[in-house]
């Protein structure tokens, strides 16, 4: 158990912003094996989210309170994975060939494609939160953080890394049975604490991570960091609007 908590803390530093104490005798290698809390660093962050929800609409309107619950998430993961469906989405539109694609994903300037995607990105979960039921958001916002990120473990179980070198290539490799069953586990236990018709929401987070999978697979032929980035971002919204679909 010793070992496993110390694998979750390092995962947990490596994806968000919160300070922890200094990890002694890290090892690069540790953070392959880590990727498996990936999902359970969705707990912390939706339950980040959750909470300034739940407390910011004590004193403020619900819309305010769904903009602050937005900006403590991005400020918690530090924006690591809207800056990965920016850069991607800048890859993706502006580049033909797969090192094109590559080249410009690693650019660390902000382009017209990835500017419009975040925009569009944030408007629509935005507005997908406040039609979402005060009284369900919470659990939603909890399950929503930690089922994306079992998609980009899941894309990662499924594809290969395409980079040479690279800040996610210590994550990336082969994963043993016992990695996606307890990232399986981290992802979908949030779900138990939501109304059982709701669960037809992940009708669309599948659809979606089919769809994203595809095309890098095709344009790329594996993922990157961003891609991973993009991912979550991606399966994060449409598991919010498979929430609506099936609460309206």
């Amino acid at each position: 158990m010793k070992k496993q908590w110390r694998l979750f803390l390092i995962a947990l530093a490596y994806f968000t912003r919160i300070p922890l104490p200094p990890i002694r005798d890290f090892a690069a290698e540790e953070l392959h094996d880590a990727a498996r809390y990936f999902p359970m660093v969705g707990w912390v962050v939706g339950g980040v989210a959750g909470l300034v929800l739940y407390l910011a609409v004590l004193v403020l309107p619900p819309e305010i309170a769904v903009i602050l619950s937005m900006i403590a998430t991005i400020l918690v993961t530090g924006a690591f994975h809207e800056d990965g469906l920016a850069d991607t989405t800048d890859g993706l539109g502006g580049g033909w060939e797969k090192q094109q694609v590559l080249n410009i994903m690693k650019d660390s300037r902000i382009g017209s494609y990835g500017a419009i995607a975040l925009v569009l990105a944030l408007l629509l979960k935005y507005h997908s939160l406040v039609h979402i039921s005060l009284v369900l958001l919470p659990c939603v916002m909890w399950a929503s953080h930690a089922l994306s990120r079992l998609a980009a473990v899941l894309l990662m179980v499924q594809q290969e890394y395409v980079r040479e070198e690279g800040k996610a290539r210590p994550v990336a490799g082969n994963f043993s049975a016992a990695d996606i069953v307890i990232a399986l586990l981290g992802g979908l236990v949030p779900l138990l604490f939501l109304p059982v018709y709701l669960w037809w929401a992940l009708l669309p987070v599948a659809l979606v991570w089919w769809w994203f999978g595809r095309r890098l697979k095709r344009r790329l032929g594996g993922y990157t960091g961003d891609c991973l980035g993009a991912m979550q971002q991606l399966t994060e919204l449409a598991f919010y609007i498979g929430i609506l679909i099936w609460s309206l």
